[in-house]
């Protein structure tokens, strides 16, 4: 596991799982200092957007096939971005008993790229995550989506797969702050 030095800015790899599309959002903290030096950032948090995305994987294949690719694209980015901490999404609830199986292993291939990086992972709940971010524990999709829009100052719209992992990010963030 790496050592993290305090006040040093953290990348923050926030992780939306699912066995036919993944979300992902990179976000970066930026000390006060970096804030008052950089004129340029317009920011309502100190958080700076690195990247975000989808992971698409094909329903046709086979769930094994699929974990492995995820697994496999997942460590791709881990290793791109150098993420300090994983933020992923607990799983609370699915239409059925399948879904939710499926879900948690689309969970566990996430949570093994993550584990065999040596990155630690903090899990939060859907609720816990629309608190953060909106406000609210009932909130909607597009409510998360305009929302981490504003927060980070993104103009292109985000797909709801990164919105959530972005708002994963910043809800381990805010957490983070709180418990300091």
């Amino acid at each position: 596991m790496r050592r993290q030095e305090k006040n040093k800015p953290k990348i923050i790899l926030g992780i939306d799982p699912g066995s036919i599309v993944c979300g992902y959002g990179i976000i970066k903290t930026v000390n006060s200092e970096q804030l008052r030096v950089n004129t340029k950032l317009t920011l309502l948090t100190d958080t700076v957007y690195i990247a975000s995305g989808r992971i698409m994987l094909p329903s046709k294949q086979l769930l094994n096939v699929r974990l492995k690719e995820l697994y496999s694209n997942l460590t791709d980015i881990i290793r791109e971005y150098s993420p300090d901490e994983v933020s992923i999404e607990k799983v609370f609830f699915a239409k059925s008993i399948k879904s939710a199986l499926v879900l948690g292993q689309a969970r566990g291939a996430a949570l093994v790229a993550a584990a065999s990086s040596g990155l630690p992972v903090y899990e939060y709940s859907a609720l816990e995550v629309k608190k953060a971010i909106v406000g609210y524990g009932r909130a909607e999709k597009h409510q998360i989506q305009s929302m981490i829009a504003k927060i980070l100052n993104l103009k292109p719209e985000l797909s709801a797969d990164s919105a959530d992992a972005l708002a994963l990010a910043l809800c381990h963030i805010n957490t983070m702050k709180i418990l300091k």
